[in-house]
């Protein structure tokens, strides 16, 4: 036995491992506290409709990409 496992008592073990379990679940909740509020906030902040290109846009630079709703909501 090593002279540092004889100086480490079971009360000290239980209680290291104890921080570890608590700070694991801090973690996890933590975690799915995050994906609640970004399910929320997804589900929250719904747009208003805007205004978008429904026919072929002229673009007089060919290679600037044109971005437009695939399907629009509204």
């Amino acid at each position: 036995m090593t002279p540092e496992a004889a100086q480490t008592t079971p009360g000290a073990r239980l209680s290291t491992r104890l921080k570890i379990w608590v700070l694991i679940g801090l973690g996890l909740g933590l975690l799915i506290g995050a994906n609640a509020h970004l399910v929320y906030v997804a589900f929250a902040s719904r747009p208003d409709c805007v205004a978008h290109v429904k026919s072929p846009v002229q673009v007089q630079d060919a290679a600037a990409p044109v971005y437009r709703a695939a399907r629009p909501a509204c």
